[in-house]
Order: C-alpha cells, then structure tokens, then sequence
C-alpha cells in the first residue's frame, strides 16, 4: 500500500500537483533505506533536494554604504530649475499685448506669422496632392487585384488542358 502511495505520489510530483506535505513525504521515503528497486533512479534526486536545502551562503557580503550626494544635488537642482521655469513668467500676471513690444519686435512678429501662414497654406495644398495621389494608388490596388484574376483564370486554363 505505501508503495502504490509513493508511486501516485511521484507522479503528481511530475505534474507539479504535490502539496508541501507530499513532499515531505517523498523526501522521508527516499532518504530512508527501504526505497524499491524500481525507484532507486529518485533516490539521488531527493538526496540532493535534501542536503541543498540545508547548504548556507558563508561569505561576507559587502555592504558600500557610501553613498555620493551628487545624484541627490543634481535631482535638488533640477527641481529647483523647474520651480524657477515655472514661477517667473507667471511672475507679472499681466498679459503682454503686441502694443507692449518695440516697433521693431512688431515688424518682426507679424513677418514671421506671414511667413508661417504662407508655409501653413503652402502645407494645406500640397497634402491635397497627397489626397490625389492616395486615391491613384487605390486604383492601382484595385486594377492589380483584378490582373491576380487573370492569372487564376490563365492557371486553371492551362490545368485544364493539361489533363
């Protein structure tokens, strides 16, 4: 009866089925004397799950306790860095106008929108031509999908002339 124990034992431990306690049981039964002939294979198996498990780590460790406070500094700098970014263009609340700026900051703002809204118009046309372009090449997938049939059709031909 314990042999048959041991054996369904073995092979829900196969399926990784075992409880702690099955375990333990397979491991008392292989290391006691008494194992049958035709699971002495498992003997050395759980020998040497048991003499791993009482095996210790005996060396030091060295622990480095110095720790360097630049990293510490630089995350302090870099957060005060951001404080700083955030806090001094919101220091005057007032909304700057464009009638704020010198005559020559003016000149100089409203070229730059001209020059972005030509690029911005120049954009828009030339994504329209990309439109055009993108309908075409559906066109052309459609008129190769309609070429696969022709060779279907010169395949099947040909198979059946063939035979």
């Amino acid at each position: 009866m314990v042999l048959n124990n041991i054996e369904k034992l073995i092979e829900k431990y196969h399926n990784a089925e075992t409880s702690l306690h099955e375990e333990a049981q397979l491991k008392s039964y292989f290391n006691g004397d008494n194992v049958a002939p035709h699971l002495e294979h498992y003997k050395p198996m759980f020998q040497y799950f048991s003499l791993s498990q009482k095996e210790q780590y005996t060396k030091d460790v060295p622990l480095n306790t110095k720790k360097t406070k630049l990293y510490q500094w630089i995350s302090v700098a870099a957060v005060a860095v951001l404080m700083i970014g955030f806090f001094i263009p919101n220091w005057n609340n007032e909304p700057k106008t464009l009638a704020d700026y010198s005559p020559e900051e003016q000149k100089l703002y409203l070229e730059t929108k001209q020059v972005l809204s030509l690029i911005s118009a120049n954009l828009n046309e030339g994504m329209l031509g990309l439109s055009a372009l993108d309908l075409a090449g559906d066109n052309l997938n459609v008129g190769l999908e309609k070429a696969n049939y022709i060779t279907v059709f010169g395949n099947t031909t040909n198979k059946l002339l063939k035979n």
